[in-house]
């Protein structure tokens, strides 16, 4: 097992490739029934369909179809940014680690630390929250209470509502859910141990260095890119973000009412949620596929220390979170699909081997990046005007589109490799 995983995997071959080797222990819930076909909403032709394929040495565009924004009629083109959703997410544990490569954070720290207050669920007032528990969505956070502070309003508020958290077992030992209100601290934390604004820091650490052109709720992003913005449509049609009445052209930040909109006077280490860490780059596929391929890369791409890639792969692939559906195997941000033994209902690819990456879903688009585990090949995409899984927005399982835009994908690599 250990050639399955021998290029991103190559800092833990050894230990990595025993647990993909072994299989994983069926829960003990049943798998949730299957959702009538009648009520998922009626599959729609996307709005905007882009596939980009990518192995060690090279990136293409494989699909490239509809539109960036249906009144204009403007046609997409492979690297029209996009806003990605929770890819984000992926985005902020490298920068995560990049940033403990450079000895300014560490991972199994109490965050209040680093803060300045103190951290702590109602449930477990002992118990310290660190960034390992929030990157992998074991901190007992919950989005009852909300996830979008606005510039003006506190996090530290926000994070003493009582809603904000469940009543499970401490910081680390708590059941996984997934919450995004644990992205807006870990950004805010970020930004406390560097003194660098959450947006400036990514730039630094994971844009710049893989020659990516992208940003946060389009901080940073030129007009160029914000002409060539691809609008979210909802399954119904109506525009969801990213309309061109809805790209910012002076706030490029949520505000509370009665707070000047100056992101100058913002104070990093305060509320990095105003970056949207949770889902908010806007990024092409086609540089998209840049931060994939150095993941694929692994040590050979230079961008983690080889310790640093060790702990972030064996989090994944040892990363069982007691779920049957999608996040089933997940660690600091990223995710494995299709663990061989595993009895999880999260096939993209059905290729018999996992797949590594992690899943966006938001405003009617549906987005990964994923790449396989041989380290041979992986795929970014996105579509748009797609209708929710089948259990709603936010449910996060695979939808038919996607499983049938995958099998396409691999058809065409297979047919021009």
């Amino acid at each position: 097992m250990r050639g399955m995983i021998r290029c991103f995997l190559a800092a833990a071959p050894m230990l990595v490739g025993a647990l993909v080797a072994a299989p994983v222990a069926a829960q003990d819930a049943a798998p949730p029934p299957a959702t009538p076909a009648a009520a998922t909403p009626a599959a729609a032709t996307p709005a905007a369909t882009v596939v980009v394929a990518f192995d060690r040495e090279n990136i293409r565009p494989l699909i490239v179809e509809g539109l960036a924004n249906k009144d204009t009629g403007r046609p997409v083109e492979a690297n029209d940014p996009v806003r990605i959703a929770s890819i984000s997410k992926l985005i902020m544990a490298l920068t995560a680690l990049r940033l403990m490569d450079e000895g300014k954070v560490e991972l199994d720290r109490d965050v209040s630390d680093y803060l300045g207050w103190q951290l702590r669920s109602p449930h477990h007032q002992q118990a310290p929250v660190t960034l390992a528990h929030l990157l992998a969505h074991r901190a007992g956070l919950s989005d009852n209470a909300g996830y979008s502070i606005p510039l003006g309003e506190s996090l530290e508020a926000r994070l003493a509502d009582p809603a904000a958290w469940r009543a499970v077992g401490p910081p680390g030992e708590a059941e996984f859910e997934y919450a995004n209100l644990g992205s807006p601290i870990v950004a805010t934390v970020l930004e406390a141990a560097s003194g660098e604004r959450y947006d400036r820091l990514v730039e630094r650490l994971v844009f710049k260095p893989l020659g990516v052109k992208a940003c946060l709720n389009w901080i940073g992003c030129d007009s160029d890119m914000q002409a060539r913005v691809v609008t979210l449509y909802r399954y119904t049609g109506e525009v969801a973000t990213d309309g061109p009445a809805k790209v910012p052209t002076v706030c490029a930040i949520p505000v509370a009412e009665g707070t000047p909109c100056d992101l100058d006077a913002y104070v990093p280490g305060t509320n990095a949620s105003i970056f949207s860490p949770q889902g908010g780059v806007r990024i092409g596929m086609m540089d998209l596929a840049k931060i994939g391929q150095a993941l694929l890369r692994g040590p050979d791409s230079g961008l983690l220390m080889p310790d640093t890639l060790e702990r972030l792969a064996t989090s994944a692939f040892a990363g069982q979170t007691g779920a049957r559906q999608l996040f089933c195997h997940y660690g600091l941000g990223l995710q494995v699909l299709e663990m061989p033994g595993s009895d999880c209902d999260d096939t993209l690819f059905a290729t018999g081997q996992p797949w590594v990456g992690h899943p966006g879903e938001a405003y009617g688009l549906l987005s990964g990046l994923w790449f396989d585990g041989a380290g041979e090949r992986g795929f970014v995409y996105f579509l748009t005007q797609a209708p929710p899984p089948p259990g709603g927005e936010d449910t996060g399982n695979f939808t038919l589109q996607e499983k049938a835009l995958m099998a396409r994908a691999q058809a065409l690599v297979a047919e021009k490799p």
